[in-house]
C-alpha cells in the first residue's frame, strides 16, 4: 500500500494496522501472537501517553492558577519551566517508601494499584480516531462504568489499610461522595447511549458526525427549513452535570472533601509517601483528564471538528489532535473552577447530588427517550443526530 491509498482508507485499522498484520501473518508469525503484540503495543501507547499528558496537565494548572492569584507559577526548570513535573517525579522517585508500622501491608500495598489499573482500563476504550483505538467494545459505555466504580473501593482499602483516623475519614467520604455521584453521572451518560441507539463509543462518535448542530451537546436540534436551530435543553444539561460528576469522582475542588488538607491532613494518602504517593497522583490527574476525553466523546462529537465530513475526511490524520484539544480546554476549565470556588460543605455536596442532580438526570434521561421515539414521525422538524434519524 502506498502513502495515496493510505491516505484514501480514511480509517487508521484499514491504512495501518490492518496491512501491518497480514504483512506480519504473510511471514509467518503466528495470529494469535501478532494480536498479542497489538495489545501490548497498545498498552505500552497509552500509559507513555498518559504520563506525558499528566506531565502537561500538572505544569499548565500550576501556571493558569498561577495567573489567576497574581503569580508567576513554576519558571526555574526547563524553559517556561516545563521540566518542573519531571523533577518532582524525580523528586518522589528518590524518597523512601514508608509504611506505618500497624498498617495492613497487602492493603496499603494494592490500593494505589487498584487505582492505577482502573484509570489504565478507562483509557483503553477511548476512540482517538477512525480506526484508533485499543479496544472497540459494542458495550463501551457498560464498561467504563464497570471501572469506573473501582477507585472508590481503592481509596477505600486505602483508608482502611492504613489504621489512620485521618486516613480512614477520607476513605469513607470516598465511599459516600463515589457512589453519590456516580449514580446521576451513570443516568446522564445514558442520554448519549439513547440518542446514538449504541452503546459502542465509537458508534457514538460516527452519530454525531457532519455539522456542529449534530453534536450531542446541541440537542434536539429544529428545523425551520434548511435552517437548524439548537435548542438544547437536554444535551447542554446532561454535559453539564456530567461536568459537575467528573469534578467530584476525581476529588478536585470544590468536591476534594476526600483529602481535604484543613481537615484531614492528607485524607486517605496521609500514610503514603515516595512512588506510592506518586501513583495517586499520577490517577488522579489521568481521571481528571480522561473525564475530558469521554465528555468530549459522549457530548462534543469526538475526533470530529464540526465542521462537515467532507472536512474531517480532508484533515482526517489529524483527527485525533481534535479529541486532544476539546479535552485540555474541558481541562482548563476544571482548573478555572478550582481556582475560583471554595469548598462546599459537605451536607451542600449530599444535598446537591441527591436533591439536584438526580431528580433533574431522569428527567433528562426520559426526555431523550421520548425526543428518539418520535423522531421517525417528527424527522423534518426535530432531528437528534444522524444516528437516530
Amino acid at each position: 500500500m502506498n502513502l495515496g491509498d493510505y491516505y484514501n482508507t480514511h480509517d487508521f485499522w484499514l491504512g495501518i494496522g490492518m496491512p501491518l498484520h497480514d504483512w506480519l501473518v504473510g511471514l509467518g508469525v503466528p495470529g494469535w501472537l501478532v494480536s498479542l503484540v497489538y495489545v501490548g503495543f497498545g498498552a505500552a501507547v497509552i500509559l507513555g501517553m498518559i504520563t506525558f499528558f499528566v506531565i502537561i496537565a500538572i505544569w499548565a494548572e500550576r501556571r493558569f492558577i498561577a495567573r489567576l492569584q497574581d503569580r508567576r507559577g513554576p519558571n526555574r526548570v526547563g524553559k517556561f519551566g516545563l521540566l518542573q513535573s519531571v523533577a518532582d517525579a524525580l523528586k518522589l522517585l528518590a524518597k523512601e517508601i514508608i509504611r506505618p508500622a500497624q498498617a495492613d501491608p497487602t492493603l496499603h500495598f494494592l490500593a494505589p494499584m487498584l487505582i492505577l489499573g482502573a484509570s489504565l482500563m478507562t483509557w483503553a476504550v477511548i476512540p482517538w480516531g477512525p480506526g484508533l483505538q485499543v479496544a472497540n467494545l459494542n458495550i463501551g459505555v457498560l464498561y467504563l462504568l464497570a471501572f469506573g466504580a473501582i477507585p472508590a473501593l481503592g481509596v477505600t482499602i486505602a483508608g482502611w489499610g492504613s489504621t489512620n483516623k485521618y486516613s480512614l475519614f477520607g476513605g469513607m467520604r470516598a465511599v459516600v461522595q463515589y457512589v453519590s455521584y456516580e449514580v446521576p453521572a451513570g443516568i446522564v451518560i445514558v442520554v448519549p447511549v439513547l440518542l446514538a441507539r449504541t452503546m459502542s463509543l465509537q458508534g457514538i462518535v460516527q452519530a454525531q458526525s457532519g455539522p456542529l448542530w449534530n453534536w450531542f451537546v446541541f440537542q434536539p436540534t429544529f428545523f425551520i427549513g434548511p435552517l437548524p436551530i439548537p435548542f438544547p435543553i437536554i444535551g447542554l444539561v446532561a454535559f453539564v452535570y456530567y461536568l459537575i460528576a467528573g469534578l467530584a469522582e476525581t476529588n478536585r475542588t470544590p468536591f476534594d472533601h476526600v483529602e481535604a488538607d484543613s481537615e484531614l491532613t492528607g485524607g486517605f494518602t496521609t500514610e503514603y509517601s515516595g512512588m506510592q504517593f506518586a501513583l495517586f497522583f499520577l490517577a488522579e490527574y489521568a481521571n481528571s483528564i480522561a473525564v475530558g476525553l469521554l465528555g468530549s466523546t459522549l457530548f462534543l462529537g469526538g475526533y470530529h471538528t464540526g465542521l462537515g465530513d467532507a472536512f474531517d475526511d480532508l484533515i482526517w490524520p489529524l483527527l485525533p489532535g481534535v479529541l486532544i484539544t476539546k479535552a485540555a480546554i474541558i481541562f482548563l476549565i476544571f482548573v478555572w473552577v478550582r481556582g475560583t470556588l471554595p469548598r462546599f460543605r459537605y451536607d451542600q455536596l449530599m444535598q446537591f447530588a441527591w436533591k439536584r442532580m438526580l431528580p433533574v438526570s431522569l428527567a433528562l434521561v426520559s426526555l431523550s427517550a421520548l425526543f428518539a421515539s418520535l423522531s421517525s414521525l417528527l424527522g423534518p422538524i426535530v432531528r437528534l443526530a444522524p444516528g437516530v434519524r
